[in-house]
């Protein structure tokens, strides 16, 4: 008698097993269609175009070919090219870019990505000469994301908020309209440049407003990788303040 409660008692044990292991899977399974839709949703997702008329794209070279009577058709109204980047890079891009977003009828604006480590008028110049002076185009746009505490001689605080007043300066110049500062979370963390510089902002949060600035923003990257079948990867989808 003791063996067969043995057995009756054993036989519960697994049945309890195996329905624990059922609702783990369940759980798991849950979890696993959960992370694939909110992947799909950020992935696929833009600002409703009610509360933010005008969007627009950031291209550069790796993002392929592009073709940009097809971003206009899904809703381009303006184009950010990657222009030059510190003191002698350029977007091997940026002509064919610019020349074809221009002639889609969009309005175009160049961005050069700053470097701390270069000095100021070697950028300035690298940007003068990519960029043409034209009046029709957007305010250029100059993106502070890389910081100078890898940089091979030291660079103070005070030194980068010096020498990128001085690229502003002679980039202002160059074509008679204030830039626009994209400044990434993390340099403005380091720096708290957009309490220091009275430009126009364009900031970068997927899917969230972002509010690491303290004040308003003119632009908002609102997601760093849309899928689209257009370019090779995801675009850089951008809106503007209405």
């Amino acid at each position: 008698m003791a063996a067969r409660g043995g057995k009756k008692g054993g036989g519960t044990a697994k049945l309890r097993r195996v329905a624990k292991l059922r609702l783990l899977a369940g759980m798991l399974l849950v979890v696993i269609i959960a992370g694939a839709w909110a992947w799909w949703h950020l992935h696929h997702w833009r600002p409703d175009r009610s509360a933010y008329p005008v969007q627009g794209v950031e291209i550069g070279a790796d993002d392929g070919d592009v073709n940009w009577k097809s971003l206009k058709a899904i809703g381009v109204d303006f184009a950010y090219v990657d222009a030059s980047a510190s003191a002698f890079a350029r977007d091997p891009g940026f002509v064919t870019n610019f020349e074809a977003a221009k002639a889609a009828g969009l309005q175009v604006g160049a961005v050069h990505r700053y470097d701390p480590c270069q000095p100021a008028e070697k950028q300035a110049a690298n940007f003068v000469t990519t960029v043409p002076r034209d009046p029709a185009l957007l305010p250029s746009a100059v993106e502070l994301d890389m910081l100078a505490d890898q940089c091979p001689v030291r660079v103070s605080d005070a030194r980068v908020e010096s020498e990128l007043m001085t690229f502003l300066n002679q980039v202002e110049t160059h074509t008679g309209k204030a830039v626009i500062l994209k400044v990434t979370s993390r340099f403005q963390a380091r720096y708290a440049i957009a309490n220091k510089l009275d430009r126009n902002l364009w900031l970068v949060r997927d899917r969230l407003l972002p509010d690491y600035a303290g004040r308003p923003w003119a632009l908002w990257t609102a997601n760093t990788d849309l899928a689209n079948e257009i370019v090779q990867g995801g675009l850089r989808w951008v809106v503007a303040q209405p």
